[in-house]
């Protein structure tokens, strides 16, 4: 099981108003530590916590952050309307479209995808494969 996963940028507060314009739809609240910022899902005192956490650094070695070629993070969304929805928040907070909420030829008939970069060019999907919607040949 995935625990967490790190991005890292360079501008905190352009990373931020990204991120925070469509995790917390998700069911991510914010978390701030030294500077940099984590996105946890809440859960109940007493329960395990629910995985995976998404940290938001600035490298620890001082360097500039780089955007990795082929890396990518994906968020699952409940349905094509919150793909539309969080991916038009990105693109008012910052981001930029790496490819429009869509159907794709190479995937399953049900994988409709939004793509993003944040503005230090990380890579981000937001999907959904709700069994309940129409699919791509649907």
């Amino acid at each position: 099981m995935i625990s967490y996963v790190t991005v890292g940028v360079d501008d905190m507060a352009a990373a931020e108003r990204f991120y925070s314009a469509f995790l917390p739809a998700l069911g991510y609240a914010v978390e701030r530590y030294h500077g940099d910022l984590s996105y946890v899902i809440p859960v109940e005192e007493g329960k395990a916590p629910a995985s995976p956490d998404f940290y938001v650094k600035r490298p620890f070695d001082g360097g500039k952050a780089v955007a990795g070629n082929g890396n990518m993070v994906a968020f699952e969304a409940a349905n094509q309307a919150q793909v539309r929805t969080l991916h038009a928040a990105g693109l008012a907070a910052g981001g930029s479209s790496e490819g429009a909420p869509g159907f794709r030829a190479e995937y399953g008939p049900r994988f409709f995808v939004g793509y993003l970069r944040d503005p230090q060019g990380n890579k981000i999907a937001l999907f959904s494969s709700n069994p309940d919607e129409p699919g791509r040949d649907d």
